[in-house]
């Protein structure tokens, strides 16, 4: 299915706040012609009939933890960036708490290197900041890697980093964007403490938003914001899950000039706490699921532009290590197959546009991490995009799941939308439930 010549014809095409009817020519990788009509150039070329259907630039994650190396077990960068493709994402930047950590350039690069032999999306890698790491920092290669990121709540492995003086010199030091997990450790410790003393490890999953608190969240996230207006530091705040959080960010700017961006995921927009009650340890995640009230307020600050980014903060266990108690099930849960079929059904609703929906998930994460030549249908750029049928609908279930871990919160979900057809670099690497076993991934740059 390598194909070095691709004619999509008849293609609704979803791109810089507009759709419009046309043709698109790939050429070696690259989109080489927009317009409303376009003839083969050559008999060799490879058309597809979009027929209406809606073509989207390739999906942007940047937030995913793929597990490998050293917890394969969960998931593999192979196994997960298949999913991947599945959901319309065609490039995702992976998180550096592995096993393994990826808090030295040589770790780091070995990640890089497993990626380029079994990715079949484009990938990038995040560098892991520590309490006693600045050294290694100043040598990441802003051109080539994604951001530096931090944990300043201890999420998944032990990378907490919460020595008031480093941070502030880390801030302070380097020119790389700092993407942070911000919940206030010593809040959930305390918190934890409490209700250990009630209810021992099988404390109910309805009181991890209780646990994991919105005082938590914010407490840590004004501080981070704080200590960036102080440093003049590029900060990215992950995975916002309170309404109060908000007030921390402004929409009053364009994105290419906002130093401080804030980002929400799909579970955070999908899911309440009153869903604890059937998913159980399923949608235990951190930051948690909050309120509904909290769920309507970020997607509010999403159209507001307040939030920059939808991602989904792609985290697998097994379902065995979900089924353990409170204190023992881990948290987090895939996502990377869904988050398009997901977010396309709150266009259906009425609650998101289209041309919301690319800005959000292709066209702002390039321009927030200034990605080369991505998240754009555009002459010249590399040629990621998917189709998608608008209203096929199919439902989540265990012999589509591609997951390694073989499970999803969305099982049983019924998705009005379908991805049809995901090209990454010019390549079909997925039609309609089958996966070509061909990669066409690149290594992404950066324009800095």
């Amino acid at each position: 299915m390598i194909m070095e010549r691709v004619l999509i014809k008849n293609a609704n095409i979803v791109n810089e706040g507009t759709i419009f009817n046309g043709d698109v020519y790939i050429e070696n990788g690259v989109f080489k012609e927009i317009a409303p009509q376009i003839s083969a150039k050559s008999p060799d070329v490879q058309i597809f009939d979009a027929e209406g259907r809606y073509l989207l630039p390739g999906v942007i994650d940047d937030q995913v933890h793929f597990r490998e190396p050293g917890l394969t077990h969960k998931a593999t960068i192979a196994t997960e960036s298949r999913a991947a493709i599945a959901g319309g994402i065609t490039s995702f930047i992976e998180m550096p708490n592995t096993v393994p950590q990826a808090t030295t350039i040589e770790k780091l690069e070995e990640k890089f290197e497993i990626a380029a032999n079994t990715s079949y999306a484009n990938y990038s890698f995040m560098f892991g900041g520590t309490n006693d790491n600045l050294e290694e920092i100043l040598k990441v290669d802003p051109k080539k890697v994604a951001a530096l990121k931090l944990f300043l709540g201890s999420s998944t492995g032990n990378m907490l980093v919460n020595d008031p003086e480093v941070l502030e010199k880390i801030f302070s030091s380097t020119n790389l964007l700092i993407a942070v997990h911000c919940e206030d450790e010593e809040t959930i410790r305390r918190n934890t403490a409490n209700h250990i003393s009630v209810y021992g490890d099988d404390i109910p999953i309805e009181l991890h938003p209780v646990i994991r608190s919105e005082e938590a969240c914010y407490l840590s996230s004004s501080q981070a914001v704080e200590l960036a207006k102080k440093t003049g530091a590029r900060l990215h705040v992950f995975h916002l899950s309170t309404a109060k959080e908000l007030e921390l960010f402004t929409n009053t700017i364009p994105l290419k000039e906002k130093k401080i961006t804030a980002e929400v995921c799909i579970h955070h927009l999908w899911f309440s706490d009153e869903d604890y009650a059937t998913k159980g340890t399923l949608i235990k995640w951190n930051p948690a699921v909050k309120t509904a009230e909290d769920r309507e307020a970020l997607f509010q600050g999403l159209l507001e532009d307040k939030l920059d980014v939808i991602a989904t903060d792609h985290a697998p266990h097994t379902a065995e290590e979900k089924e353990n108690v409170y204190t023992k099930a881990p948290s987090g849960g895939p996502l990377v197959q869904h988050a398009l079929p997901a977010m396309l059904e709150f266009y259906h609703q009425d609650k998101i546009t289209l041309e919301k929906i690319v800005e959000k998930m292709c066209h702002n994460p390039a321009i927030l991490f200034q990605i080369e030549k991505r998240g754009f249908i555009k002459e010249g750029y590399f040629a990621d995009a998917v189709l998608v049928d608008i209203n096929a609908p199919w439902t989540v279930n265990k012999d589509n799941i591609a997951y390694k871990c073989g499970w999803s919160p969305f099982e049983g979900t019924t998705f009005k939308s379908r991805i049809t057809h995901t090209f990454v670099n010019g390549g079909l690497v997925y039609k309609n439930f089958k996966f070509y076993d061909v990669r066409h991934a690149q290594r992404l740059t950066f324009d800095r």
